[in-house]
């Protein structure tokens, strides 16, 4: 016979644990780059907060490699390389994609950044709210600017063939 005061006790811890995880935010502006790490598509250790420490670092994040909505966002900031590196962005992609998955990705498309492979889901954790499609398996679409280590620009519903643009606009605006 189930005793349903400890069934009550389980549905009230249950829901005190998704309250806590609902009351979790994103990274915002302001914030400094979650100290977190995680293999580059070469299998290497890319310390975000270490790399994003000085300058300005564009932090994505993207559902899948190879994707129609994630290989428009990737060739984004691709066709617009030239003018990101101008003004000093360091871009850095990240999915939960495998680092040979993120290579084959990177290498088809002649992506010129580092592409993360956030497999165990440190990073998204790290930067996203609790939700839906992290709870399945992979990134929310965000994209981070952060500037010598803090957080300038958030946006929760990153655009895909207009990343770059987005981006772009955005550093131009804050320099009236």
């Amino acid at each position: 016979m189930i005793n349903p005061v400890s069934g009550l006790t389980i549905a009230l811890v249950s829901m005190a644990s998704i309250a806590s995880a609902a009351n979790r935010v994103p990274v915002k502006v302001g914030d400094p780059v979650p100290v977190v790490s995680c293999a580059d598509q070469d299998g290497k250790t890319v310390e975000l907060a270490k790399v994003s420490a000085k300058g300005l670092a564009l932090i994505y994040f993207y559902p899948k490699a190879d994707t129609p909505g994630c290989t428009s966002q990737g060739c984004s900031l691709r066709d617009n390389w030239e003018e990101l590196s101008r003004r000093g962005v360091a871009v850095y992609g990240v999915s939960v994609d495998t680092p040979a998955d993120q290579k084959a990705f990177k290498d088809k498309y002649r992506l010129p950044f580092t592409l993360l492979a956030d497999k165990d889901k440190v990073v998204t954790k790290a930067f996203q709210e609790p939700s839906l499609s992290a709870s399945i398996g992979y990134a929310k679409r965000q994209a981070y600017l952060f500037e010598d280590g803090r957080c300038i620009m958030a946006d929760y519903s990153a655009p895909t063939s207009g990343q770059a643009a987005a981006v772009l606009k955005f550093l131009d605006e804050r320099k009236k």
